[in-house]
């Protein structure tokens, strides 16, 4: 049996997977670093355009004919982007910490505004005061290596860059995207997270109730339930229908 190929698209830099192990010991791995970061050159300013554009550079320059596209918290709509960039390649779409819009305000807001604003005060004061806050908010799962890491390849002013870009770009949403696509899609909820809400990930499995869902305990780019989901979305790809099964995984 052939082993699937895998894109991790990356919010802020590649080592946040920190399943990408796991994955390797079944199939065909594959990140980046976004431009800017680490030793990826830049590519003017850094935005979510810049973070898709290598996404698309990296499935070409593999030669590629087919893969699983997969994102995490910021980087999930980067990720449907990269996908809508390769409408003959994709062959699944995976978002953690599924949500449709960033929205921060209203009643069933994807994002706790009060959170986001003060991570991003926090990044323009103590930019390591920062990224340690960026283990509270994940639950410890960005630990005391991945935090050193994260601050020797993502700079502070790369960082707040690509934060704010982010934050009010993906507000617009990618609903009518998901659509247009028309791929199979597993969305996956981190129960508990204090950047996402509840409501968020309900209302993108209400828009797409023919969707894999499943949830995780911690961070999903770090969970390893997380790689246990892709990998059960992934062999029903190979089934005969090659769609896999709906419903809640967990």
């Amino acid at each position: 049996m052939n082993r699937p190929r895998i894109l991790l698209v990356p919010s802020q830099t590649e080592v946040e997977w920190r399943i990408r192990p796991l994955l390797e010991e079944w199939a065909e791995v594959a990140s980046y670093d976004p431009p800017g970061v680490g030793d990826e050159p830049a590519r003017g300013k850094a935005t979510a355009k810049a973070i898709i554009a290598r996404g698309v550079d990296e499935i070409q320059r593999r030669g590629w004919d087919g893969c699983v596209i997969v994102g995490d918290e910021a980087g999930a709509p980067q990720a449907a982007h990269v996908a809508r960039f390769n409408p003959g390649v994709t062959e699944g779409l995976v978002l953690g910490h599924a949500t449709l819009t960033f929205h921060r305000d209203g009643p069933r807001r994807a994002l706790n505004g009060d959170v986001f604003d003060a991570l991003l005060q926090l990044a323009h004061t103590d930019y390591r005061s920062y990224v340690r806050a960026l283990s509270q908010i994940t639950q410890h799962a960005y630990d005391d290596e991945l935090a050193e890491q994260y601050m020797e390849r993502v700079s502070q002013e790369t960082a707040i860059e690509y934060l704010e870009n982010m934050l009010v770009t993906n507000a617009e949403g990618i609903e009518p995207l998901l659509r247009a696509l028309d791929v199979p899609l597993l969305l996956v909820q981190h129960r508990g997270c204090l950047g996402w809400t509840p409501e968020g990930f309900e209302d993108a499995v209400a828009a797409f109730p023919e969707a894999m869902t499943g949830s995780v305990d911690n961070k999903a780019s770090c969970d390893p339930r997380f790689a246990e989901l892709i990998r059960e979305f992934c062999k029903g790809l190979m089934e005969p229908t090659g769609r896999p099964a709906t419903g809640r995984a967990s």
